[in-house]
């Protein structure tokens, strides 16, 4: 056992040697063997007192010892002294980073490599692992050239070959991971980096299990491997790795420093995942990992600094995703939280980030830029400190433009931009960001100045992103960049030469896979307008893709309220984009296709629940295993998307699970949702295969459609900019296109404009009255002549019954009720319907009724409903027996529902629609929505609103209780258009049963006569005094 020596023996030592060699000459047979004591005595002094003086005269007496005849009896042969020079050059490298040492060393150790080292014992497994570890000092000194990486893999792949002690390759393989991970982190490509990850697998099965660092590396490697290709083999394993790190203490004992960075690396992967793909579970995933870094006290303040700022743009990425709240008060508690660590913190790191600096003072922001300005002029190019300062230059211009809008800031800014752009070496990981940021900053700069060498430029900078490979996850950003300079230049210029690249980077842009759905629709769209606007030939392959990207952007959003968001969000796109293509397949005489589309563009949120209350009785008989499967999972998907109650909280159900990931229950859904989607669309296409099963889940063809028309002509009516039309669709011949005037959409804007600003003066008003006849007069003049012309053209009888299928602004006029219709006899007829015959049975109704002060005539309402008893069974909730779960349990046992109550709205929160019950419990659209009912014949909602839309909803989407009744099982509902007067509710109500009930009947399903008794009882309101139009026209009937 050697004994540790202090530096006061060790002292004593080197004055013994000095003594002894300066007494005998330099031939002296003993003299090599003093020197080399020294030498090692002084070695063995600086690892003690790390002072460079005791290295430096190391250093020297082995050089000299090398160059000195062997001594007699002495131990070490030349070789051996060589190699421990070598060890002391390596040292003072590693300790005091002089870059001419590593290159000696390297050369030294190559040339021993050549020696038969077995000869002069010195082992050969210890110069390999040597290089390796000089060669790894190289590369952190930027000393070498490219090939010191690829070198150092040949040299441990060698060691792993001849089975080297683990000390060896340990010491090997951590130099080697320590030089990828300095690549890495400086932007620098790693070459060869599929042998660097391969070469780290094999020593994985070799060295120790607690070598940490090993999987580490090799994490490392996957992770630059993942940002180049993508690949989610490279994630997976990596994710594996850095777990296994993560997880190898016991439970309760503090984490390691490599388990801390292994953590940090982890949610740092996760991240890039969600920032490379639009999946929601993945941006769910990476914040439940940084956030539950964040909850541990390890973290040092530069580690804790970026973990926070990863999860800034994490939440601000969630909040742009779902529209959250809490996610944009999270981004800003992030913010704050670094603006608190840059103040307490003597990290000049902190002052980089904009966040931070945006808190400074304009004084502070100035002085930053003066000293900046004089450390430039003080750094020559070429020196590492010299980009950074200008780095720091432009963050700190960019803070100043953003409170003083100066131009003067942006071309500074775009002059070192322009600096660091030259300088970036094109084999740097991330050489696209100092273009990515010049490309922005000119276009800017080109909207203050209006100069158009600045979006030339940046239209040039932007076109060399695209040949960027490591620009890859910004490709879809850069591509709607570029749309919109050249779109630009085109309106200024007229350069018509920009058009055809437009369109090829409006493809590149909407096959991006790792962009968004929903940006990839609206980029869609944008396509379909300007290639219509421009007369381009790829019109119709633009609305192909934007109908096929419509449906998709809504199902990646977790619940019914964030996907109307969405839609509203998309107002422009989502509710104009089916109407411009049907106009457009109209202008082509492609009348069955424009039907078509215009089915699957409208009520996009009502199709996506119906399918999944899709029927399974045709596949229980051929597969029933699928059936029952698909059915669960689509009963489990419909509970996700009506998770949210109107008070915002989630009603989901985590299985009991205690585990505490950091992931909140918004969280757990987009997740449970994904992994759902993901098993229905495998089951769905399982399905499909099946022999008469092509056609499941697909959208309903022209065949399907015309169904609707088997009692009678169904018109439809497109509300359009470039075109406006009605079809009548028959269920036994060809549609019939009805010709409309030049000025049909400015016209029913006008006329719509014109409802809702007399609605204001209040709905008893002189001025909504007179307003609302001659909007009614207006529509028969615009869509009823005409369509009762071409009707009688084709040989419609009159009378005959139809259904009226609007689009746009015509879903809130009154279409029902327009005209008067010129007679022979003088009398004001209004449009109507007639009922085809059918079966017919006797159902039971059920009387919803919470009476108050408010609603005097209520209780003769509810006489008249329950008078009915002799006719049919009649069960009555009133009182408090109205609550919100005996209502919807009341209406599984019941055909017909008759609500006597208070309708309610929230402006821009169409699910909060509501039915005002007993001690103002609420039963809202969503509770609707959410209860599944058994088929029911009719409904007659005698409240406010109820068939009215919100504010800020999207018209086509029919978001409002009466859609919602209709939705859950009522074949017909008779809803409100707008605020009913109480007194009416009793007259109406009488006269509707009595036409329902009536001999005239017989034979004709009782959902078939509910219009016709709409239409009887309504005329009677008509026929009564001091009626007011909009009392009558009010009542509305939507079905069948």
């Amino acid at each position: 056992m050697v004994q540790e020596l202090s530096i006061m023996e060790l002292d004593k030592m080197i004055t013994s040697h000095q003594r002894a060699f300066s007494r005998i000459p330099r031939s002296h047979p003993s003299y090599t063997a003093c020197i080399h004591r020294l030498a090692r005595s002084r070695f063995m002094r600086y690892q003690l007192s790390n002072q460079k003086e005791d290295l430096d005269k190391s250093i020297v007496h082995f050089t000299e010892a090398i160059f000195l005849p062997p001594s007699w009896g002495f131990y070490l042969n030349v070789v051996q002294i060589f190699f421990r020079l070598v060890l002391s050059l390596f040292q003072r490298s590693k300790k005091f980073k002089q870059p001419e040492d590593v290159k000696c060393a390297v050369e030294y150790l190559r040339h021993l490599r050549g020696l038969p080292l077995d000869t002069f014992k010195v082992p050969q497994k210890a110069v390999t692992a040597l290089l390796v570890e000089v060669l790894g000092i190289q590369v952190e000194l930027e000393a070498g050239g490219t090939g010191d990486i690829e070198e150092m893999v040949i040299l441990c792949q060698e060691l792993l070959a001849c089975h080297s002690s683990a000390n060896y390759l340990i010491y090997a393989i951590t130099a080697l991971v320590s030089a990828i991970s300095r690549k890495f982190c400086q932007g620098e490509q790693v070459q060869p980096l599929d042998g660097v990850i391969q070469c780290l697998r094999d020593a994985l099965k070799i060295c120790p299990p607690d070598f940490h660092l090993l999987p580490f590396g090799l994490a490392a490697a996957l992770i630059i491997r993942f940002w180049k290709n993508y690949s989610n083999d490279d994630y997976d394993e990596a994710m594996v790795l850095l777990e296994s790190i993560v997880g190898s203490s016991p439970l309760g004992d503090d984490p390691s420093q490599i388990q801390i960075q292994a953590s940090a690396l982890a949610a740092t992967l996760m991240s890039m995942r969600a920032n490379f793909y639009p999946n929601p579970e993945y941006l769910e995933e990476a914040i439940s990992r940084s956030r539950t870094l964040l909850g541990s006290s390890s973290l040092d303040n530069d580690l804790r600094h970026k973990v926070i700022h990863g999860m800034a743009i994490l939440a601000e990425q969630r909040f742009n995703n779902f529209g959250l709240t809490e996610a944009l008060q999270e981004a800003r508690y992030c913010t704050s939280e670094m603006a608190s660590l840059a103040s307490s913190s003597a990290l000049g790191s902190f002052d980089k980030m904009g966040a931070v600096q945006a808190a400074y003072p304009m004084t502070v922001v100035e002085e930053k830029i003066r000293n900046l300005h004089e450390l430039i002029s003080k750094t020559p190019p070429g020196n590492s400190n010299h980009n950074a300062h200008i780095e720091d230059l432009v963050n700190w211009h960019e803070t100043k433009f953003s409170r003083t809008n100066d131009i003067k800031d942006l071309e500074e800014v775009i002059k070192c931009r322009r600096v660091l752009l030259a300088s970036t070496d094109a084999s740097h990981s991330f050489e696209f960001e100092p273009a990515l940021s010049l490309g922005f900053n000119l276009y800017m700069a080109f909207e203050c100045s209006n100069k158009m060498e600045y979006l030339d430029e940046s239209i040039t900078v932007h076109r060399g992103l695209l040949e960027m490979q490591s620009a890859q996850p910004f490709r879809f950003k850069v591509i709607q960049q570029l749309v919109v300079s050249l779109s630009k230049r085109i309106e200024l210029l007229g350069h018509k030469r920009d058009l055809d690249e437009i369109v090829e980077l409006i493809l590149l842009g909407v096959n991006d896979r790792f962009a968004k759905v929903s940006y990839r629709f609206a980029l869609s769209c944008f396509w379909a307008s300007i290639a219509r606007l421009t007369g381009h030939p790829s019109v119709s392959a633009a609305y192909q893709k934007a109908t096929s990207l419509m449906q998709s952007s809504l199902v990646s959003t977790p619940t019914l309220q964030i996907q109307h968001a969405r839609l509203v969000a998309m107002r422009g796109f989502c509710d104009k984009m089916p109407l411009d293509y049907a106009s457009y397949q109209i202008d082509m005489g492609q009348f069955i296709q424009a039907i078509e589309t215009l089915e699957r563009g409208r009520a996009l949120l009502w199709s996506e629940m119906r399918g999944l209350r899709n029927s399974m009785d045709q596949l229980s008989g051929v597969n029933s295993p699928l059936a029952t499967k698909l059915a669960a999972i689509n009963n489990d998907l419909e509970s996700l998307i009506m998770s949210v109650t109107p008070s915002g909280t989630i009603e989901i159900s985590d299985g009991g699970s205690q585990v505490d990931d950091g992931m909140d229950p918004f969280g757990r859904l987009v997740v449970k949702q994904q992994k759902l989607l993901e098993e229905r669309d495998v089951l769905v296409s399982q399905i499909q295969e099946l022999p008469g099963f092509g056609d499941f889940l697909k959208t309903p063809s022209f065949e399907t459609i015309r169904l609707a028309a088997s009692h009678g002509p169904v018109v439809i009516i497109n509300h359009n900019k470039w075109r406006s039309d009605i079809l009548i669709l028959f269920q036994d011949s060809p549609p019939s296109l009805v010709p409309t005037t030049d000025d049909f959409y400015q016209r029913a804007n006008k006329l719509r404009d014109r409802l809702v600003v007399a609605r204001k003066e209040g709905l008893d008003s002189e001025r909504y009255g007179r307003a609302l006849r001659s909007v009614l007069e207006g529509l028969y003049k615009l869509v009823g002549r005409p369509v009762i012309d071409r009707l009688c053209a084709l040989g419609v009888p009159e009378q005959s019954r139809i259904w009226w299928c609007p689009t746009s602004v015509f879903c809130s006029l009154p279409l029902h009720a327009m005209g008067p219709i010129p007679s022979n006899d003088g009398v004001k007829r209004y449009f109507s319907r007639k009922p085809s015959p059918n079966t017919s049975y006797e159902p039971s109704l059920l009387l919803v009724a919470t009476p108050d002060e408010s609603l005097p005539g209520a209780f003769g309402e509810m006489a008249i409903i329950q008078s009915l008893k002799a006719r049919l069974p009649v069960a009555t909730l009133c009182g408090k027996n109205a609550t919100p779960a005996d209502v919807v349990e009341g209406l599984r046992h019941h055909g017909f529902a008759h609500f006597v109550c208070h309708g309610t709205l929230e402006t821009g929160k169409p699910f909060d629609a509501s039915f005002k019950l007993f001690d103002d419990e609420r039963l809202t659209l969503l509770d609707i929505v959410r209860s599944q009912l058994p088929a029911a014949e009719f409904a007659f909602l005698a409240a406010c609103h109820t068939a009215e839309l919100t504010d800020d909803s999207i018209a086509d989407e029919g978001l409002h209780l009466t859609a919602a009744v209709q939705y859950c099982g009522f074949r017909s509902v008779v809803g409100t258009m707008w605020e009913m007067v109480d007194i009416d509710g009793h007259e109406l109500a009488d006269n509707f049963y009595k036409s329902m009930f009536s001999r005239n009947g017989e034979g004709v399903g009782y959902h078939l006569r509910s219009a016709r008794a709409l239409r009887d009882a309504t005329r009677k309101m008509r026929r009564k005094k001091g009626m007011t139009l909009e009392r009558w026209v009010n009542f509305v009937h939507y079905g069948a």
